[in-house]
């Protein structure tokens, strides 16, 4: 059975994990590459192995969890070194990824990923769903979400992708403004993947 892959993306504050909530509910399984990286920079030996060979034997403490304070401090200490770690990491959750959808027995699955486009993970799914809301909304969002002051979250947003560059490369777009039916809206892009999955079988 071949098993269409959906990546749901969008901004900060857009309500990507809301829509993947709602695609969970519809008894889509959905993957967080965002859980998978926190769980596999645990897990994984040959992360932890690169991690301290870049970063330092102190990426780890000494009861083997990661000292996320450390790490972030790296990371932005230099533009160049996210880059590092993102080789270390994104290769290993791809795979995660791509043997997490040939165990599902379904015919649908969905990865959410924020940074889909950036990390070259559009190339492992076959439909894209980005879900977009006015700035407005995703910084009032993230403010109550996170308990960040506006300056901080929309230094956030300027720093990631323009929803405009993200719109011209998906196909499906989901408006989650606070006003537009996203239930409908969702059923109805499922609707018309699983048709062209049908059709492609």
């Amino acid at each position: 059975m071949r098993v269409v892959k959906i990546g749901i993306t969008g901004g900060i504050g857009s309500g990507k994990t809301f829509v993947a909530g709602l695609l969970a509910r519809r008894g889509i399984p959905v993957y967080s590459t965002d859980a998978a990286a926190k769980r596999l920079m645990k897990d994984s030996e040959s992360i932890r192995r690169q991690l301290k060979a870049v970063v330092g034997d102190e990426v780890y403490r000494a009861d083997g969890s990661l000292n996320k304070e450390l790490l972030s401090d790296y990371l932005f200490a230099d533009s160049s070194h996210a880059r590092k770690v993102n080789a270390i990491v994104h290769p290993v959750v791809r795979r995660d990824f791509l043997c997490w959808a040939s165990a599902q027995a379904v015919p649908v699955v969905a990865m959410e990923c924020a940074i889909l486009y950036e990390s070259g993970f559009d190339q492992l799914v076959d439909e894209v769903l980005l879900v977009v809301a006015p700035e407005s909304v995703r910084i009032r969002r993230t403010m109550a979400r996170d308990g960040l002051s506006e300056a901080q979250v929309r230094a956030r947003v300027s720093a990631q992708m323009k929803d405009e560059e993200r719109v011209s490369r998906a196909k499906y777009v989901i408006h989650n403004d606070g006003v537009s039916d996203v239930g409908t809206e969702v059923d109805r892009v499922l609707s018309r993947i699983m048709g062209c999955g049908a059709a492609k079988d």
